[in-house]
């Protein structure tokens, strides 16, 4: 049992979102860039399964219940937007293309089901221990990290071959072999240690994105857990809320990743974007102003909505492209 929750429910709710998980992964087997048509798709996929469960928890648990799932769920929803955009800065940090990206964000998803998990068990002492230190130290990251991609913007665009000189890199080689390079899609490699050396296994830069993306994932979590535990003390309720919630997600992303290709000047919102998600951070973290989620959710869409129409009435120079842009597969 979980609160008035029945072993069966958990159960249920484990297999619905394996077996989904198994044909989203089954469906991007291949190292290729995700269409705006397959990402939109998903996207709704995702959307109907939540309303689906919530429609579940009304006829086994009644309305109430259902409506606090709900609750939980749109929050979530609404406070991951700012997720999608500092994905997009950690994706262009490590210059990861669209052909790795569903596979970060996939086991990134299963990571995040584990350390969700945590944080609802542990609930608000976590954010009493460490929250106001973390939140502040990820909102200065994301503050250098739309520094980085405003530089970024007026540099033509590069593919990083040797990662010699990544901070990841750099930072992560004291304490585990890594590889310099990628190597496909996978996240250990084995490489000879030194000349002469027996081959030993080596993380490649693919593992090191993963890790940063998990990292975002725990960050955000200390924002979005209190706040649907606000709404609801249920630990499933709590549960199964985030977790579609971020499920969803990551097809959201690659729904915005690929309408980058038309949206040139969505760049530019995204840099202003993560500025705001940084100073909100702060702001909040020093007790000066708290943004509500749904004002919070307003800027965002207002500025993206601004990307958008500037796309429109200025559109590119023929050949320009977007960094965020996730080039589509070349005929052979």
């Amino acid at each position: 049992m979980i609160g008035h929750y029945s072993t069966t429910n958990v159960i249920i709710f484990f297999l619905i979102v394996a077996g989904f998980l198994w044909l989203d992964l089954h469906a991007h087997k291949k190292d290729e860039p995700i269409t705006l048509r397959n990402a939109a798709s998903w996207s709704c996929v995702w959307i109907a399964l939540a309303l689906c469960f919530g429609a579940y928890i009304w006829l086994t648990h009644g309305l109430d219940d259902a409506s606090l799932y709900l609750s939980g769920y749109f929050l979530e929803k609404s406070l991951s937007v700012d997720n999608l955009f500092v994905m997009m800065a950690i994706f262009s940090s490590f210059a990861i293309k669209g052909n790795y990206q569903h596979r970060i964000l996939y086991y990134g998803i299963l990571g995040a089901l584990v350390l969700r998990m945590v944080f609802v068990a542990a609930g608000n002492t976590l954010v009493q221990l460490f929250g106001a230190y973390a939140l502040a130290a990820f909102g200065l990251f994301v503050l250098w990290s739309a520094w980085k991609m405003w530089q970024q913007m007026h540099k033509p665009e590069e593919e990083i071959e040797d990662y010699a000189n990544h901070w990841s890199v750099r930072f992560t080689r004291r304490f585990i072999p890594v590889s310099t390079t990628l190597h496909g899609h996978d996240f250990f490699v084995r490489e000879p240690a030194a000349a002469g050396e027996n081959a030993v296994w080596k993380a490649t830069p693919l593992f090191l994105c993963l890790v940063v993306v998990e990292l975002c994932d725990v960050m955000f979590a200390f924002d979005s857990i209190p706040a649907i535990i606000a709404i609801t003390q249920d630990p499933f309720l709590v549960y199964t809320s985030n977790i579609f919630a971020i499920l969803g997600l990551r097809s959201l992303y690659f729904l915005m990743a690929a309408a980058s290709r038309m949206l040139v000047h969505l760049e530019k919102a995204v840099i202003i974007i993560l500025a705001y998600i940084g100073i909100k951070m702060l702001l909040g973290v020093g007790g000066l102003i708290h943004i509500p989620p749904l004002a919070s959710l307003a800027v965002v869409l207002g500025l993206l909505a601004g990307g958008v129409l500037a796309s429109f009435i200025w559109p590119s120079k023929e050949g320009q492209t977007s960094q965020f842009e996730t080039k589509p597969p070349q005929d052979d």
